[in-house]
C-alpha cells in the first residue's frame, strides 16, 4: 500500500484510547478539502490536550490508494468480501475504520454529488450494506465545493455509512471557489472548523452512537426486516452474519446495545416494518 496514511497523535498514556480516521477522497493533496480536514484535525488534537485524553488521528487520501473500479460480479455479496477478485488495498482500509471510533469523511462537489473517487469507494464498500461492520462507529461528514450547495453529495456520504451501521452526528460544507489558502480558510470558516471538531470528538468521547437517530433505527428495522424474512436462505453468508450478530432476534432494535427511548424505538420499528413491507414486494416483482 503506497504510504499516503499520515497520523498524527497527542497521548498522555501508553496507549492510545481514541482513534480517529479521516478519509479525504480529493485527488490534490493540499486541495481545499484536504486543507478543510487539516484544519480540522488541527482542532481535534488541540482539544484532546486540553481535555488530557489521548488521541490519534490518522488521515487517508483514497485518491493515493490502490482501490480498483468494482466490476459488479457479487461475489463480495455471495461468498464473502474477502473472495473479491480484486486484490487491492479495500480491506486495509476496511480494517482501519473497523479498528476508528470516529470517521471524518471528506468530498469535493462534483456537479453536485461525491466526486468519482469516493463513489467508487462507496460501490466497493457496497457488502457493507448487506452486513454493517461499522455498529457504534461516529461519522461526520465535510464538502468543499466552488459555488453551489452541496446537500445532495453529504445525503451520498450519509446514507452509505448509514447503511453500514454508523452514527451520523453533523456535517460541514466549505464555498471555497478554486482553491483557497489555509490561512483565508481559516479565517473565514474558523468558527465551523472548531465546531465540527467539537461536535466529532463529543460524540466520540461521549459515545452517541448509544443514541441513535429516529433514521438510524428505521435503516436497521428495515434492514432486519428483510433478513427475518429471508429465513429460507440460511445458507447466505448475509444471514449467516446477521444471524450470527443476534440482530434477527425479535427483541433486537439496534446493531448495538442503546439508549433510545421506548417511544422512539417503537416508531422506528412501525415506520421501518411498513417501508420493509414495500421493499420487499417491489424487489419480488423484479424478481418474476
Amino acid at each position: 500500500m503506497e504510504k499516503r496514511m499520515l497520523l498524527r497523535r497527542v497521548c498522555f498514556k501508553e496507549e492510545v484510547i481514541m482513534k480517529i480516521i479521516s478519509l479525504v477522497s480529493s485527488y490534490r493533496i493540499n486541495g481545499n478539502t484536504d486543507k478543510a480536514v487539516s484544519l480540522i484535525e488541527k482542532q481535534l488534537l488541540s482539544i484532546a490536550d486540553k481535555e488530557n485524553i489521548a488521541l490519534e488521528v490518522e488521515k487517508i487520501h483514497l485518491s493515493r490508494i490502490d482501490i480498483k473500479t468494482c466490476c459488479g460480479c457479487r461475489a463480495c455479496f455471495d461468498k464473502g468480501e474477502e473472495k473479491c477478485p480484486l486484490k487491492d488495498d479495500l480491506l486495509a482500509i476496511w480494517k482501519k475504520i473497523h479498528q476508528a471510533d470516529g470517521i471524518l469523511a471528506a468530498s469535493p462537489v462534483y456537479v453536485e454529488d461525491v466526486n468519482g473517487i469516493m463513489k467508487n469507494w462507496i460501490d466497493r464498500m457496497a457488502f457493507n450494506c448487506h452486513r454493517p461492520a461499522f455498529a457504534g462507529k461516529i461519522v461526520y461528514i465535510v464538502t468543499t465545493s466552488g459555488g453551489g450547495t452541496s446537500n445532495h453529495t453529504i445525503n451520498t456520504i450519509k446514507n452509505a455509512f448509514t447503511a453500514w451501521g454508523t452514527n451520523f452526528v453533523g456535517s460541514s460544507k466549505f464555498r471555497t471557489g478554486e482553491l483557497m489558502a489555509s490561512v483565508e480558510m481559516e479565517s473565514k470558516y474558523g468558527s465551523s472548523i472548531k465546531k465540527a471538531a467539537e461536535v466529532l470528538f463529543k460524540a466520540v468521547k461521549n459515545n452517541s452512537a448509544q443514541k441513535p437517530s429516529l433514521y438510524s433505527l428505521i435503516v436497521f428495522k428495515v434492514q432486519q426486516k428483510c433478513w427475518q424474512e429471508s429465513a429460507q436462505r440460511q445458507d447466505t453468508v448475509d444471514y449467516q452474519y446477521w444471524q450470527k450478530n443476534k440482530w434477527l432476534e425479535r427483541d433486537c432494535n439496534y446493531y448495538i446495545p442503546n439508549k433510545a427511548s421506548f417511544l422512539k424505538i417503537k416508531f422506528a420499528r412501525l415506520i421501518g416494518s411498513i417501508v420493509a413491507i414495500f421493499y420487499l414486494k417491489k424487489v419480488s416483482k423484479a424478481m418474476y
